[in-house]
């Protein structure tokens, strides 16, 4: 029995050392396991701790653009995340890593393409998501000299009025009844009838209504997560239920689309009436480029609908969304409400209602959209991805890498702005810090429409046009909250909107009211 006691005793003085040598032989495989990692992708820029099969996907928590700033927050600018077990991303936070990376922008042309968005953008027959090549770049062209260059947007004014009209008219009669009016609504209405007719001016009311329900969902699918992107083994069996709804918006849009282009071919073959000069809208520009045996490039029929889709999905919710921040940002910001209706009183006066060539001439309202687009951009990433390795900053972002340019931390960047989390006009006035600012892509600290060779094209359209929609609100209304301040949440989503509606109460200020 003794030797059996002496037995257990070693036995028992040997158990922290068998379980130190486990620890030791794991930690040795480990490191074995990320040398050789490290040596195939080169050093790979700082990271959080990934867990098996799923990598970071545990820290991506709604709102994602949040979850991001945190990390970046944490492990410094330029962060790598595996998203999955084989999708390789990596994470840009500030204004000068985000200048360091967009120095290799021809290494960094194309958007990743995820299985929703390859769907429901007639694969790669679009703009958007189009890959770097011939097509994309005559639709590029065709964008910023005819769709959407200053000739067209400022032919295509009076629809854009139009549908303010119908805004403004709506929170004139629920101020007559002292009732409040859902902004959000109002305003998504107002933003996709714009874009739709700016598209196709002739479209009959009821096929506006089922294009909106239609890019609501686009919008929805495109911005939700999709399991089947980042696992493999999940590929094909729809756990979540959006490849049968992606299917199922695809049929409907499709249909919409090709109603729109018969009726469109109808007209062109018809013309207009005697007398009758016809503006050009975005689809007939579109058909005559497909229809032009000169084009170097040959647009399909898919072409034409993708882009389409594209246009709508991307003008309408960007356009309703960053109004509505700039309207709420000034309700909870009493004196720079006061400081733009004092420049509206100055600049226009009552007796007319400010239009779009007014916004060239209103400093303070063009500061405002300015601070409005660096803390709440509606759209948050600027996403790009790898055609060849990147070596920056003493990193390797490999091929095929996933960029997430998140715009959301960079316009906050305390580097660059002083008290970044505070709505403050006035560093965008003259002898402001961000004075010389542009917001077109030029300057990263504010990079609301991306930068570069895939920047948004529709940016001149915005800067035009969103000002001048919250600037007549601001003209012609006073605006009271029920309870002050107002809930700022965001909603997670492709358009970062605000979670909660903003249902307010308007008192008529003009009168009588000066309508387009």
């Amino acid at each position: 029995m003794a030797w059996m006691e002496q037995a257990r005793m070693v036995s028992d003085n040997a158990a922290p050392l068998l379980v130190a040598s486990l620890l030791a032989a794991t930690a040795l495989l480990l490191l074995m396991f990320l040398r050789r990692s490290g040596s195939k992708h080169g050093r790979l820029p700082p990271s959080p701790l990934a867990l098996p099969l799923i990598g970071h996907l545990h820290l991506i928590r709604p709102p994602p653009h949040r979850a991001l700033d945190r990390i970046v927050a944490r492990y410094g600018p330029l962060v790598y995340l595996r998203l999955g077990p084989s999708t390789h991303c990596v994470v840009i936070g500030s204004t000068d890593a985000a200048r360091d990376v967009l120095k290799f922008e021809g290494s960094i042309p194309e958007r990743p393409v995820k299985a929703v968005t390859r769907h429901l953008a007639y694969e790669s027959a679009g703009f958007a998501f189009a890959p770097y090549g011939p097509h994309w770049l005559f639709m590029k062209r065709l964008c910023m000299s005819e769709l959407l260059g200053p000739r067209t947007i400022e032919q295509l004014r009076p629809v854009r009025a139009a549908e303010l009209a119908g805004v403004i008219s709506a929170a004139t009669v629920a101020a007559a009844r002292g009732e409040t009016i859902d902004m959000s609504r109002e305003l998504i209405r107002m933003s996709n009838n714009a874009i739709m007719r700016m598209v196709a001016t002739e479209l009959p009311g009821d096929m506006a209504d089922a294009a909106r329900d239609c890019a609501k969902q686009v919008s929805e699918l495109v911005g939700a997560f999709n399991i089947e992107d980042y696992v493999a083994l999940c590929r094909g069996w729809d756990l979540q239920g959006l490849g049968r709804r992606t299917r199922a918006v695809h049929s409907r849009f499709d249909a919409l689309l090709e109603a729109m282009i018969k009726t469109k071919e109808k007209d062109r073959r018809e013309g207009p009436g005697k007398g009758m000069a016809k503006t050009k809208d975005l689809l007939d520009i579109v058909m005559d480029a497909a229809a032009d045996p000169a084009a170097e490039v040959k647009l399909t029929r898919d072409n034409i609908k993708a882009f389409v889709l594209d246009i709508f999905t991307a003008g309408s919710d960007t356009t309703a969304t960053t109004v509505e921040w700039m309207l709420a940002e000034l309700l909870n910001h009493p004196a720079c409400l006061a400081k733009l209706r004092e420049e509206l009183d100055a600049v226009v006066g009552r007796n007319r209602l400010v239009g779009e060539p007014d916004v060239a001439h209103m400093p303070y309202l063009q500061a405002v959209l300015k601070e409005t687009l660096r803390l709440r951009p509606p759209a948050v990433f600027a996403l790009r991805e790898t055609t060849e390795p990147i070596h920056v900053r003493g990193y390797t972002i490999p091929l095929k890498t996933s960029v997430f340019f998140n715009i959301f931390s960079i316009g906050r960047d305390a580097a660059w702005w002083e008290e970044p989390l505070e709505f403050r006009p006035e560093r965008f006035m003259p002898g402001g810090a961000g004075e010389a600012v542009d917001p077109k892509g030029q300057h990263m600290q504010l990079m609301p429409f991306g930068s570069g060779r895939r920047a948004c094209p529709g940016m001149g359209l915005a800067m035009q046009a969103v000002p001048a929609f919250l600037a007549a609100l601001v003209q012609c209304f006073n605006w009271e909250v029920a309870n002050p301040p107002l809930d700022m949440e965001e909603e997670a989503g492709l358009v970062t909107a605000r979670k909660q509606p903003l249902v307010i109460l308007p008192t008529q200020r003009l009168h009588p009211m000066p309508l387009p």
